[in-house]
């Protein structure tokens, strides 16, 4: 049974926890913000620089090499942009990844504690009881764990 300070502190860690993945989540969000106002800004100075260059083209064949010649740093934005997004998202699930590893290794150590406690008042003969209690709570930890970072990819990849 948990006593009203232990909830009261368990209430405060998951608002912590909480607000601490909000901030995370509006820093990644913002990151992606600025990156695309960078790629907006950068097209539109190229889109104003090109229509210049289309303007005073004498003949098609000009014309027709100067897109050709646009092709090449096009892609190279394009693969740019790209690689910051996967940063901004890779930054992001890491400290999601990183949150939820803690929560469940701090929730497992409570765990191994309170059995820990039980096990010291628990009748003779119980020790294999008491031991495949904590082999089971050692397998549902690493499965936890894998779990979420699984999902955190997860997430990741559909963003």
């Amino acid at each position: 049974m948990m006593t009203p300070e232990q909830v009261t502190a368990a209430h405060k860690a998951n608002l912590e926890t909480l607000f601490g993945l909000t901030t995370k989540a509006f820093e990644g969000v913002e990151k992606l913000v600025e990156l695309n106002l960078q790629v907006v800004k950068a097209n539109l100075e190229d889109t104003a620089d090109h229509a210049k260059k289309a303007v005073s083209v004498k003949d098609a064949q000009e014309l027709l090499a100067m897109q050709a010649a646009l092709v090449q740093p096009i892609a190279e934005k394009v693969l740019a942009y790209s690689r910051h997004l996967y940063e901004i998202a890779s930054e992001t699930q890491s400290a999601f990844t990183k949150s939820a590893e803690a929560q469940i290794s701090e929730h497992t150590r409570k765990l191994q504690e309170r059995v820990d406690s039980l096990s010291k008042n628990a009748p003779a003969g119980s020790e294999s009881a008491v031991a495949m209690l904590k082999t089971a709570i050692s397998a549902a930890t690493g499965a936890l764990t894998k779990a979420a970072t699984q999902a955190s990819r997860a997430a990741t990849k559909k963003a």
